[in-house]
């Protein structure tokens, strides 16, 4: 999708209940070859890969993008609200940390010619401090979508599997 943010989320009421996607003109194929657009999705729900390499992301960025909605939804405020992409990522590393030298590296190989990789070491306040009143199983699955690292985070198969949708299924 490329674009997930709340206001490209449907919900449907009375007889029509359901969740649907719009929006779909950012779309790209899975097998679609990289590097893709690096200007891609809101920069609020943008994915670390999306903002710190120059078009090589996959559909994990998707993933990231839920789990700032369902942040958001649970909150009732953006987790990361940046003003541009270097606030973005400084947003980000204030909630998660920065990463290590090693997962640095990863996103240096592909990196934006328009960031600097010079982060100071910073260890990040954790979403679950940010949301003490939310259920610990919607905790669990939102620390699992924001995962800095792409590789690391729940994939949408994991995540409808997860505890937290234990009742619905």
């Amino acid at each position: 999708h490329r674009d997930i943010k709340p206001e490209n989320i449907l919900i449907g009421s009375g007889t029509n209940q359901g969740l649907k996607l719009a929006d779909l003109g950012s779309c790209r194929g899975i097998y679609s070859k990289q590097p893709y657009t690096e200007y891609i999705s809101t920069r609020w729900y943008r994915a670390p890969e999306c903002l710190l390499t120059d078009g090589y992301y996959g559909p994990e960025m998707d993933m990231w993008g839920a789990g700032c909605v369902m942040f958001e939804i649970t909150s009732l405020y953006p987790l990361f609200p940046g003003s541009n992409e270097v606030d973005q990522i400084s947003r980000i590393h204030k909630v998660l940390g920065v990463p290590s030298p090693e997962k640095l590296a990863k996103f240096r190989e592909k990196g934006a010619s328009h960031i600097s990789f010079d982060f100071p070491p910073e260890k990040g306040i954790g979403i679950p401090q940010l949301i003490p009143q939310v259920h610990p199983d919607c905790v669990d699955l939102i620390v699992k979508l924001l995962k800095y690292d792409a590789a690391e985070r729940i994939s949408a198969r994991e995540a409808l599997r997860h505890p937290y949708f234990k009742d619905i299924r």
